[in-house]
């Protein structure tokens, strides 16, 4: 973009525009949370979104025909109608689109391809900012494992056959998308690497927003106790987080583990699980506080493109002994907020297990590391990285 697009679009405040795969829930919703509270003016584009999300979101919510059945319920065998969709979006009024895009097709939205055009009698440019939670998996770095393990139940092999029979042209489309944005942001520095691994782009990398507050202190205002005699790992039960890791490793070693939350990989695990592991299905939000307070480390054994629940645990003043990958190389720093283990196996999990010494951490220490990570850190840094891009 010349400086002289720039300067038009700084003559006047922008009009902005939010865009996101689809709002249910998780770390990437959390984004969108936080971005409406710095333009709450502005719309936001979605495939799907919950009832829940839309009030959550004031009502500012645009949806189309993929909000409606039957494709709700079809909505994971739709990438093709999602990527065309976001491209038939008419945001030609804005000044400023920013995609958060993921799994997902947000990031295939059209602007004006670089043409200048009339608007109220001045000239207008678009600028479309992608955050990036990562490279589309499935597509790119994570593809054999989709492969392997779809995901879909009965309808693995329809997925699978489907995957193969489109991922070359779905790749295509996803990198063309990627040449058309102006500007990426990653969510970690794993992320920043993968941008440019797959679609050849440069990115500054604002982490995402973490809710520390809630983990300060439990409903009664006073901090649980370090307990030295347990292990607690929290998200939803699903394959690729490696809990079978977590539960292997605590078993061998005879070590108590309480595993938080449930998913479609809760039997599998209590099958595996020893005496000394215990699972919580149906823990409330101040259960989860209590857990990540009181427990002497939390484990963390997945190969995550950044992963919340780390940080939440730090927040809470506990140390975290995390698989050496993703974005926990950005928050994990061995001595001070934890520890990693090298291979993504449950034998190298139990040898850091085995040397883990909790009373050498500062819980106060750790908790500080974590507010680098809250959601006005996140808001704040998002806006100088916007503001900076507007303003050369």
């Amino acid at each position: 973009m010349t400086n002289e697009k720039r300067k038009m679009i700084n003559a006047q405040s922008p009009k902005v525009a939010i865009v996101h795969d689809w709002l249910y829930g998780g770390g990437a919703e959390r984004v969108v949370h936080a971005l409406h509270e710095l333009y709450p003016q502005a719309p936001i584009y979605t495939s799907y979104a919950t009832k829940e999300w839309q009030q959550k979101l004031n009502n500012q919510v645009v949806t189309g025909y993929l909000n409606k059945w039957p494709f709700t319920k079809l909505r994971k065998f739709l990438p093709v109608l999602r990527m065309w969709w976001f491209r038939s979006l008419d945001l030609s009024d804005y000044d400023l689109i920013i995609s958060s895009s993921g799994n997902g097709e947000a990031k295939h939205i059209r602007l004006n391809d670089e043409k200048w055009q009339m608007k109220n009698g001045k000239l207008n440019h678009q600028v479309h900012i992608c955050y990036s939670h990562t490279p589309v998996h499935f597509y790119w770095r994570n593809y054999q494992q989709y492969l392997d393990k779809p995901g879909f139940g009965m309808f693995d092999p329809l997925a699978r056959l489907g995957l193969k029979l489109l991922v070359k042209p779905l790749r295509k489309a996803d990198y063309k998308a990627a040449q058309k944005v102006d500007y990426f942001i990653a969510n970690s520095t794993h992320i920043q690497r993968d941008i440019k691994k797959f679609y050849g782009r440069e990115s500054s990398v604002v982490f995402p927003p973490i809710d520390t507050a809630r983990f300060l202190e439990s409903k009664n205002g006073k901090r649980q106790m370090k307990n030295d005699k347990y292990f607690v790992t929290v998200s939803r039960l699903v394959n690729y987080k490696r809990f079978d890791i977590i539960v292997d490793a605590c078993t061998k070693l005879n070590l108590p583990l309480t595993v938080v939350g449930r998913g479609p990989a809760l039997a599998d695990l209590q099958k595996r699980a020893g005496p000394t592991i215990s699972f919580d299905t149906n823990a409330s939000d101040e259960d989860v506080a209590n857990y990540m307070q009181s427990a002497q480390a939390f484990l963390f054994a997945a190969f995550e493109d950044f992963g919340v629940t780390p940080v939440e645990a730090m927040a809470a003043g506990t140390p975290v002994i995390a698989y050496k990958a993703g974005g926990a190389l950005d928050y994990v720093i061995p001595g001070k907020t934890g520890e990693f283990f090298a291979q993504q196996t449950a034998a190298s999990l139990a040898n850091t297990l085995q040397s883990f010494n909790a009373t050498k951490y500062n819980h106060d220490d750790i908790k500080k590391h974590a507010s680098k990570f809250s959601t006005k850190k996140f808001q704040k840094n998002i806006h100088n990285v916007i503001q900076n891009i507007l303003s050369k």
